[in-house]
């Protein structure tokens, strides 16, 4: 079936890679225009507008293969979406990093691991989120906060405490989330009030009086709401009027 425009017209001038006019006399993909399978202006290998270039890859998936060595970035990074993935580790070096997030997001797993320390934190936040949970271990180490918190997402549970005292906040957010019970307990004295709200939120009701002195009224106030009843008193007169009033409401249904 051959698809139809569905917007002949964007008003971005339609000229190749070089600024060029296109030329589809010249084009070794001229008897898809034939065949009403590309369009000047709208599905366009040639254009250096990369909605184009997607649009035209959309089309006609099968010719991708061989745009895999275009001097274009754009299509080498466009035609890696539709491509076989068996022709992809030819691109892992590919020097354009938008190439190489491209080839990330469909790599197979015994080829990802050649991209795990590129030089560009946005192909490797797509390894992190791809690579098999079993070979996380490899990236806890990463220097971008943001690769480390994907890690931190997937990393089995059993190695999450490597994580634990990382120097960013959202990193050991997302530790303490996932870290089991008893490890989690030393995450109660951690330095940013987040990382403790979050502990305060999942220890059990009986072990959640270890943040009832806490610094920060969120957190206090957390624990107003989940610790044992007959160990509220400390709050009833917390300096904190949210505070309090949860404190004394739930003490006054234990009374009542």
């Amino acid at each position: 079936m051959v698809p139809a425009p569905d917007s002949p017209s964007d008003g971005i001038p339609a000229v190749d890679w070089q600024g060029r006019a296109i030329d589809c006399a010249s084009c070794p993909h001229r008897e898809l225009r034939d065949a009403g399978r590309c369009a000047p202006g709208h599905a366009c290998v040639a254009d250096r507008y990369a909605k184009r270039i997607d649009r035209f890859f959309a089309w006609n998936p099968g010719v991708a293969d061989q745009s895999l060595d275009h001097p274009y970035f754009e299509v080498r990074a466009v035609a890696a979406k539709h491509a076989d993935v068996f022709r992809l580790p030819a691109l892992i070096g590919d020097p354009d990093e938008t190439v190489r997030w491209s080839v990330a997001q469909r790599l197979p797993q015994r080829y990802l691991m050649q991209l795990r320390d590129d030089p560009d934190r946005e192909v490797r936040i797509r390894v992190a989120a791809r690579l098999d949970a079993s070979e996380l271990k490899s990236m806890i180490g990463d220097a971008d906060y943001y690769v480390r918190t994907i890690v931190a997402r997937r990393l089995p549970a059993g190695l999450l405490p490597r994580l634990a005292d990382d120097p960013d906040r959202e990193v050991r957010v997302e530790v303490a989330r996932r870290l089991d019970l008893d490890a989690l307990r030393a995450m109660a004295g951690d330095a940013d009030p987040a990382v403790r709200l979050i502990v305060a939120q999942r220890l059990p009701p009986t072990q959640v009086a270890l943040l009832i002195d806490d610094a920060d009224w969120r957190v206090r106030y957390e624990v107003a709401q989940r610790i044992e009843p007959a160990r509220l008193a400390p709050l009833l007169d917390d300096e904190d009027a949210a505070v309090r009033e949860a404190a004394r409401g739930r003490f006054e249904d234990r009374v009542a």
